[in-house]
């Protein structure tokens, strides 16, 4: 059981008289007698708590004096929120988000919430108790968790969005469409004509603009919209590009040339063209997308569209920090442009 509100009175006056102990929802909560996520819907006018509930966690907040922290009270800090940190480009992601930090002279807290398909309450609960400057997200927030963020007037941006976003939210990304459509032309312009994708899953939003991207390079030229030559996969890993390729290259007549939805799945049609004795580039041509290190030191290294994920990231930062400090955005949402990297992973068809 919490304290009652008499109970309370020393507490309170303590606190009141000692600010090197500022008062936090935790402190309401024991009061109140409820849970800290309670206290966080009452304080940002959420329903789903019961009247009588609602009126003792008012009392307790009016008895403390507790206010909403305000952007001169938040800590110098950005919060970094990952899905999940194993993923080999969270490295240029956080590179990027250093390089602005360091500039303006603030800490980044780095978040994993594990592999969920919404954050983790208990994430956002820890966000209004260390008070962050403002928030970039890499996994991708719900309607819920940005209104939570919103009502405790902390700043987000959504980085690379896996799905559309409201109008009103801030967003970096990169040209998905059109680094999907110069990696097939380049196949198409060495004179590859049975071009096989593997693109990663249809609700996954970059994934459908790249996909988009090679069937628009394709009809531009008359090839025909052949659905046999496109595999889709649950994830974006070497391992399902490997089960992929290996599917394409049993296929009669084999694809010339197989565009995979991103690096991993590159490095998986590499293993798969070793297995079934083909050679790289001579009988198989292969294409990805991102350019993460690996892609150079593959053998041969990678043809590939560079996607800048590093620029990508101090970006979103610098637009996040920019809505901290109450400037007025110019634009919602940012592309970054996708270009593409020639090396020794293509070559014109045998045949």
């Amino acid at each position: 059981m919490g304290q009652t509100l008499p109970d309370a009175a020393a507490d309170h006056e303590r606190l009141r008289g000692d600010a090197s102990r500022p008062v936090t929802i935790s402190v309401i909560a024991e009061t109140a007698g409820v849970s800290t996520p309670t206290v966080s819907k009452v304080i940002n006018g959420r329903s789903g708590v019961a009247a009588d509930t609602r009126a003792r966690v008012e009392a307790a907040i009016d008895q403390y004096g507790y206010r909403r922290p305000t952007r001169s009270t938040r800590a110098k800090l950005i919060e970094l929120v990952f899905g999940e940190l194993a993923h080999v480009w969270a490295t240029e992601i956080i590179r990027g988000v250093e390089r602005v930090a360091r500039k303006h002279g603030v800490r980044v807290l780095i978040t994993e919430f594990g592999l969920h398909e919404t954050p983790d309450p208990a994430w956002l609960y820890d966000t209004g108790s260390h008070r962050p400057s403002c928030v970039i997200s890499v996994a991708q927030l719900s309607a819920e968790d940005r209104d939570q963020l919103k009502a405790r007037g902390i700043p987000f941006v959504v980085f690379d969005p896996t799905s559309e976003l409201p109008s009103d939210v801030p967003f970096v990304g990169a040209t998905n469409w059109t680094g999907g459509q110069a990696a097939t032309r380049h196949l198409i312009e060495l004179g590859h004509r049975r071009i096989a994708m593997i693109s990663g899953p249809e609700h996954i939003q970059f994934c459908r603009a790249r996909l988009a991207g090679y069937w628009s390079a394709m009809e531009a030229v008359g090839l025909p919209h052949d659905t046999d030559l496109v595999v889709r996969t649950d994830y974006l890993t070497r391992e399902e590009g490997h089960a992929a390729a290996r599917a394409l290259l049993a296929r009669t007549p084999r694809p010339t040339a197989i565009f995979a939805g991103n690096d991993l799945q590159a490095i998986g049609v590499y293993q798969a063209a070793r297995e079934a004795g083909l050679r790289i580039p001579e009988d198989l041509s292969v294409v990805g997308f991102d350019d993460l290190p690996v892609a150079a030191w593959v053998d041969p290294p990678l043809t590939t569209v560079h996607q800048p994920l590093t620029a990508m990231a101090a970006t979103a930062t610098e637009i996040a920090l920019a809505a901290h400090r109450g400037e007025e955005a110019t634009q919602v949402g940012v592309e970054l442009a996708t270009a593409f990297v020639v090396r020794g992973s293509t070559q014109p068809p045998a045949e």
